[in-house]
Formats: structure tokens, C-alpha cells, sequence
């Protein structure tokens, strides 16, 4: 209790501890009567008491201060009377003035990332002949000087004319260092939390080369699941340097301990899902529990058929693309195509009303994708070949050669034999690969339904001829019925010319291309990424409650757990715990529901109580297969995405992307300008004279004049 009338006022410590008082137990206690009385101060008696105790104050400030002099004044003397570390001396006006010119060059940079403003401006050849168009950097900086920027102002002031304020040279130092500065905010916060996954998404093209774009997926103190975009890396055609690189870069470059990874995922296209899978295994023999995963944004069947390693297949996938893009270009296209749609399905308009729904949405990434095509496969044909012969003009040139083109490919038999062959094989998957990416309990369950979908799988390879027999027919209907002509590829066409005897047949050849090969790769590809550890880690699912409900709380987490025992803060408790855990829900009052995620048992008010229930949650949220609960914390790849369809692909670049996708991301300037004069400038090459060239950041003059 504080009296703050009172002359005797006080203050609690720090480290007081709050308590009840009651005020009225002395009235019951006789003793409390004879209790001596504080003695009431005039006001003149007051005045003296707090004039007293200011000027004790007074005085022992000043012996502090002398105390300090005299300390300072001694350690001078034992170094011989030497001068401070130039580290603390104060900064010169001219090192100051410095420092405010490269934090302005830092702030446009950092606005042009944000605002996603390519640096250079318009090519050479774009412009007039005679007229001259600064790049937009230099046009931002002039924009400043004329609005009264007074150190920009200063240095254009003693500036040759035509002496750029910052070179290309030093753009690129200073973007590397906001990239850097800007990535090592997101990682900080993984390494806070210890435990982290990795992601790549498909390969990009950044002005002419090939990069891998990379995230980080990790439970930050807030205890939400986040996946952020980290960088690129360049993309290696051999697959043993690739893997070098990228451990290279995630270990030494961005700082990360992968001893802390719990889980890697890759999602690319066909060509390159081969090369990924080797970085997959180098990592997992220096890291076994970097379980090796699907990513819960893609779905498990396009996944699978991503990696089959059949040449149509990774043609039939980009075609299938490319017809869903084509349609989007548009609403005008879609229209057209829904015109098709419902002249087709006069008969059945409640599909054809489901078909027209699915065309307007990114179907192509949809666990039934193979079946929706084939559906819609005579629609997309007399769609495309409409507009290709149109004859009333209705479409551009290069829309209706866009449309001829993929009419042509959709209409080859080699396409045709290639998705059926797909729609098939993958819907033995469909099921199991729909539940990895719904609920909790659903993942937990499909976890368990792996063997039967093994085993329906492997018998389809055992009897592989009877299967293919009957799909081979269902495509030379379907190409009937659109009235494509039955043909081999015309490679393997020319190669059987001279050869008499061969008496291979269309249905044949495929089995053997086809058929057999993506059958085969499905099965291994399903054994890979999910392995023993990973249905391990799946099983530990149990520990959700909503689990524990549907399984009468009789579950035995403890025996999946052990992969993770070295994660665990109490590992000799585990046990106990877990029964406590089980005990806590099981008897739980009526109007109290079993959390249902991850996320809700994370953000339990008491679950700090259980901390090794605590520490597996958060190791299994941040495996890539499980589904980010709240979608706002899965910015990373939405904004990827969003930078890559908005910027043209000679004008994207890797630093200036981490800028414009992280724009939210707080960043230091000083720390920036700091970085970048310790790495590039020295005290010698501060601008003295007017006789030198732009040079590390600071700028001096020459005069250049032509």
C-alpha cells in the first residue's frame, strides 16, 4: 500500500511481490490499540523533511560524479595517457554529413523495393534519338534534391554535371545489404524458435537465369505457424553441386543451424524434380531428422505426377497449364467457353454448372485436375477451335494463334493416351492424398490408410496389362469421339521404318512408355515421402485432443515420440506427462470443446504447463505437409507469386524481390549505412579534395565534362 500524501512516501521494489491486505483485522485485535501513533507533521515541519532529503540527493549525485572523474582520470593514467578507441570518438561534421547521404541513397532503394520500381528505366533503344531519360534511381534522387533533400542538395551542388550520384557498382553493395538486413529480421525470429522447416518453390526465371525461391516455415512466440520467403538461390543443372550450394547458402550465408530442421519440401515442375530429390537425400544423410515431405499447398496427386519421369507426361502438364492460363485471359474467353460448356451438358447441367465453376478457378492445381480435364476435354477442343476460325473477327491475332496452338496439342493422341493413363493410375491416390490436407484428424488417419493405397497400387503393377488394356481403350474412345486419328509419336514412327519385323503396337508401345514407368515411380515416389520417420511424426497427431476424442483417449504417443526425445525440454517426464495430458481432456467439463488443431492446443492459456506436449506440437506444426491454419501468417508464397506475375522477367531481381515481398518487415538505416561503410569504405577515402571520382559510397568530384 502506497500513501502518496504522506512524507513518509515510499516506493515498492522491482521485485516486490503483490499481496492482499486487509485493512479491518485490527479492529478485532486488542493488542492493535496500544499500537503507537505516527506523529502528525505541520506543514512547515514537511517542507523541512523534503528540503532534507533533496539535498541529500544533491550530494550524493556529486560524489558519484567525482567518483567517475577520479576512475576515468586513473585509467588514463595507467595507458600512458593515451586517446580513446576511435570507435567512441565523436563523428566529424563531414563523416556525419556522409552518413546522412548514404541513408538517403538507403531509403530510395528501400522505397523502390517496396513499390516494386525496376532501377534502371527505359532501354537505350526505347529512347529518341537526342533526348537523354535518367534511370529511375537517379530520377528518384533528383526528385528529392527538388524537393529540398539539403545533403543531397550539397552534394549535386559540388558535383560535375554529368557524375552520377550512385553508381551500379555501389547500387548492387547497397541492395546486397538491404537484402541482407531485411533477411536477417525473418531469421532471427526462426532462430528464436529453434525449430524450422525448408521450402523451395518451382524454379524462376530472374533476368535470364534460373533461381530456386526459398522459405522458412516456423512457429513464432506468438505460437502462430508462419512461412516466410527467405531469398533465392541460383539454380545448378548438375544436382551433387545444387545440393552443395544450397546447403552452403542456407548454413553459411543465411546463418541457419540445420541441426534445427525438422523438415524440407520441394515443390517444382517434372524437369526438375529428379535433381531436388537428390538435395532431398544429401540433407537427410546429414540431418535424418529433416523428414523429407510433401508441402501442404500443393495436392498430392499433381505432386506425384510433378515427378513422374516420363517425357509425355511433363509435356501433357505444361499444356494443361498453358490451356488454363489461355482461358484466363480474359473473362470474354471464359464466357466462350461457358457457351460450349452448356451446349455440351444439356443433359446434365447440374455437372455442367460444376464445370463452368472449376474453369473459373486454378483448377489445374485440384486433386481431381486429371479427371476435370478429361470432362472437359471436347469443350476445351471446339472452344479453341471455334476461336481459331472465327469468322467474324471477334478475337485478335494473337489470341486466335494462341488457340490454334493448343488446339493442336490437345488434339494429339500422344496427350489424349497420357492423361487418361494419369486420371487412372492417380486415383488410387485421390482419397488418401485429399485427406492430407484437410483437418487434423483427417492427416492422422490417412497416416494409416498409406499401406492399403500401397497395396491397391501394387496390384494394379501386377496385373499392369489387364489395367492398361482397359485404359488404352477408354483414350482411343475419347480420341473417337473428338475425331483424332490413333497414332504412335512421330519419333518412334521413323525409327520403326526400317524395321519389318517389329511388331509393336500403339497399345503396346504405351504400356511400356507409359503405363508401366508411372506406375512404378508413383509407388517409390509414395515410399519416399513417407517414409518410417515421417508416419512416425504423423502418428504423433494423437497428441491433438480433438484426436484423442475420436480414439477414446486410448493412444500411445509416448512410442512415436522417441524421434523427437531430444527436442523435448523433460524427456524423463514424458510419460507422466503425456497421462496428465489425456487425464486433463478426458474429464473435462461438459461446455468445453477438444481442440481440433495444432494451432488451437498451441494457444491453450495452460499448455506451458505441459512442456513437452508444448515442444512436439510446435515440432510437428512446422512439418511442410500440415496446412497453415490461418492464412493471413502465408504471406510468403502469396506475395511470391503476386511479385512474379507483376514484374517482366528481365526487370525482376533477387535483392530488390525480398524487399517488395517482406515490405512489412521492420529495417534499420543506421544499421544498413553502418554495414555498408565498414565493408566498403575506409577513413582514407573520405572526400578531401574536389579531384575524385565517385568512389564507395562517397561522393566526391572530378570535373568530366565533355
Amino acid at each position: 500500500m502506497i500513501c502518496r500524501t504522506s512524507p513518509y512516501r515510499t516506493v515498492l521494489r522491482d521485485n516486490a511481490i503483490p499481496t492482499i491486505f486487509d485493512l479491518t483485522s485490527h479492529l478485532n485485535n486488542p493488542h492493535s490499540r496500544h499500537r503507537k501513533r505516527i506523529k502528525e507533521l505541520s506543514e512547515d515541519e514537511i517542507r523541512t523533511l523534503k528540503q532534507k532529503k533533496i539535498d541529500e540527493t544533491s550530494e550524493q549525485e556529486q560524489k558519484h560524479k567525482e567518483t567517475n572523474n577520479s576512475n576515468a582520470q586513473n585509467l588514463n593514467a595507467e595507458e600512458g595517457g593515451e586517446e580513446q578507441d576511435e570507435d567512441i570518438l565523436p563523428l566529424t561534421l563531414e563523416e556525419k554529413e556522409n552518413k546522412e547521404y548514404l541513408k538517403s541513397l538507403f531509403e530510395i532503394l528501400i522505397l523502390m523495393g517496396k513499390q516494386n520500381i525496376p532501377l534502371d528505366g527505359h532501354e537505350a533503344e526505347e529512347i529518341p534519338e537526342g533526348l537523354f531519360t535518367p534511370d529511375n534511381f537517379q530520377a528518384l534522387l533528383e526528385c528529392r534534391i527538388n524537393s529540398g533533400e539539403e545533403v543531397l542538395r550539397k552534394r549535386f551542388e559540388t558535383t560535375a554535371v554529368n557524375t552520377l550520384f550512385c553508381s551500379k557498382t555501389q547500387q548492387k553493395q547497397m541492395l546486397e545489404i538491404c537484402e541482407s538486413c531485411i533477411r536477417e529480421e525473418t531469421l532471427r525470429e526462426v532462430r528464436d524458435s529453434h525449430f524450422f522447416s525448408i521450402i523451395t518453390d518451382d524454379v524462376v526465371d530472374i533476368a535470364g537465369e534460373e533461381h530456386l525461391p526459398v522459405l522458412v516455415r516456423f512457429v513464432d512466440e506468438s505460437h502462430n505457424l508462419r512461412e516466410e520467403f527467405v531469398g533465392f538461390l541460383p539454380y545448378e543443372a548438375d544436382a551433387e553441386i545444387l545440393a552443395v550450394k544450397f546447403h552452403t547458402t542456407i548454413t553459411e550465408k543465411w546463418g541457419l543451424n540445420m541441426e534445427y530442421c525438422r523438415g524440407q519440401a520441394y515443390i517444382v515442375s517434372s524437369g526438375f524434380s529428379s535433381k531436388m530429390k537428390v538435395v532431398a537425400s544429401r540433407l537427410l544423410e546429414k540431418y535424418p531428422q529433416a523428414i523429407y515431405t510433401l508441402c501442404s499447398s500443393c495436392a498430392l496427386n499433381m505432386w506425384l505426377a510433378k515427378s513422374v519421369p516420363v517425357m509425355g507426361v511433363s509435356v501433357a502438364l505444361g499444356t494443361i497449364e498453358e490451356v488454363c492460363s489461355f482461358f484466363h485471359r480474359s473473362p470474354q474467353l471464359l464466357l466462350e467457353l461457358d457457351s460450349v460448356i452448356s451446349v455440351l451438358f444439356q443433359n446434365n447441367e447440374e455437372r455442367g454448372n460444376e464445370l463452368k465453376e472449376i474453369c473459373h478457378s486454378q483448377w489445374t492445381g485440384r486433386h481431381d485436375a486429371f479427371e476435370i480435364l478429361v470432362d472437359l476435354l471436347q469443350a476445351l477442343v471446339l472452344c479453341l477451335d471455334g476461336i481459331n476460325n472465327d469468322t467474324n473477327i471477334r478475337w485478335n491475332n494473337c489470341i486466335a494463334g494462341g488457340a490454334f496452338v493448343l488446339c493442336s496439342a490437345v488434339t494429339d493422341f500422344d496427350f489424349i493416351v497420357t492423361i487418361v493413363v494419369l486420371k487412372n493410375v492417380l486415383s488410387f491416390t485421390r482419397a488418401f492424398g485429399k485427406n492430407l490436407q484437410g483437418q487434423t484428424s483427417d492427416v492422422f488417419f490417412a497416416a494409416s490408410s498409406l499401406t492399403a493405397v500401397l497395396h491397391s497400387l501394387n496390384e494394379v503393377m501386377e496385373n499392369i496389362e489387364v489395367y492398361h488394356e482397359f485404359w488404352f481403350e477408354e483414350a482411343t474412345n475419347l480420341a473417337t469421339k473428338l475425331d483424332i486419328q490413333m497414332k504412335l509419336p512421330g519419333k518412334f514412327r521413323r525409327a520403326q521404318q526400317g524395321n519389318v519385323d517389329s511388331q509393336l503396337t500403339s497399345e503396346s508401345y504405351y504400356k511400356e512408355t507409359l503405363s508401366v514407368p508411372t506406375v512404378e515411380h508413383i509407388i517409390q515416389e509414395l515410399k519416399d515421402i513417407f517414409s518410417e520417420q515421417h508416419l512416425k511424426a504423423l502418428k504423433c497427431l494423437s497428441l491433438v485432443p480433438s484426436v484423442m476424442g475420436q480414439l477414446k483417449f486410448n493412444t500411445s504417443e509416448e512410442h512415436h515420440a522417441d524421434m523427437y526425445r531430444s527436442d523435448l525440454p523433460n524427456p524423463d517426464t514424458l510419460s507422466a506427462e503425456l497421462h496428465c495430458w489425456r487425464i486433463k481432456w478426458k474429464h473435462r467439463g461438459k461446455d468445453i470443446e477438444l481442440p481440433s488443431t495444432i494451432y488451437e492446443a498451441l494457444h491453450l492459456p495452460d499448455i506451458k504447463f505441459f512442456p513437452n506436449v508444448y515442444a512436439l506440437l510446435k515440432v510437428l506444426c512446422i512439418l511442410p505437409v500440415m496446412k497453415v491454419a490461418n492464412e493471413r501468417y502465408e504471406n510468403g508464397r502469396k506475395r511470391l507469386r503476386a511479385y512474379l506475375r507483376n514484374t517482366l522477367t528481365d526487370q525482376r531481381s533477387s535483392n530488390l524481390a525480398l524487399l517488395n515481398i517482406n515490405f512489412d518487415i521492420k529495417h534499420d538505416l543506421d544499421l544498413m549505412v553502418d554495414t555498408y561503410i565498414k565493408l566498403y569504405t575506409t577513413k582514407s577515402e573520405l572526400p578531401t579534395e574536389r579531384t575524385e571520382l565517385v568512389r564507395d559510397g562517397r561522393m566526391t568530384v572530378k570535373e568530366t565534362q565533355k
